[in-house]
């Protein structure tokens, strides 16, 4: 009978530990996912100042999307959304889905917004575009490191009007 006694106790005492873990685990998740809401909000708004809270100084961005966009620091990120919100002053993502794990957060985003000035080699076409993307951040320390986003290019550059270019068809 002791026995059994013992035996409970352990097993209710680890038990007990992996349930802490585990909300342990959870709260830091759903930490990391507001964040993310946090970022997601501050881009919306055009808020970059905000970000000092919630990025690294030294965060870096990764697209193929856009190769030519070099960002290893916030404060190129906040330059490079001052131009992108020239480019597209309504432009609003909404997260359609959240999955985090560890010290990492996806997203599945839908973009929309109207091209009201140049993008890159693009003159504003006044056109309205939807771009869903997919992004992946890093977290550490609480605060965003990296962020892994891709989209659609051609998709966009058609709604755009950009694609085919102009005389395409007339060779």
């Amino acid at each position: 009978m002791k026995k059994h006694s013992v035996f409970f106790l352990i097993s209710l005492i680890s038990l007990l530990g992996v349930t802490a873990c585990d909300q342990r685990m959870t709260s830091k998740l759903e930490a990391n996912k507001d964040i993310v809401r946090r970022f997601s909000e501050a881009v919306n708004n055009n808020n970059y100042d905000s970000l000092d809270d919630i990025v690294t100084a030294n965060f870096v961005r990764h697209s193929q999307a856009t190769p030519e966009v070099k960002i290893r620091s916030l404060e190129e990120f906040k330059q490079f959304g001052k131009i992108n919100s020239e480019s597209f002053p309504d432009m609003k993502g909404a997260i359609e889905m959240m999955v985090a794990e560890g010290d990492f957060v996806a997203v599945y985003v839908t973009f929309t917004g109207t091209q009201k000035g140049p993008m890159g080699p693009f003159p504003a076409s006044g056109k309205k575009m939807e771009s869903k993307t997919m992004g992946i951040f890093r977290l550490e320390n609480g605060k965003i490191a990296e962020l892994w986003i891709e989209w659609d290019n051609l998709a966009m550059l058609i709604q755009l009007g950009h694609f085919p270019p102009p005389g395409a068809s007339e060779k």
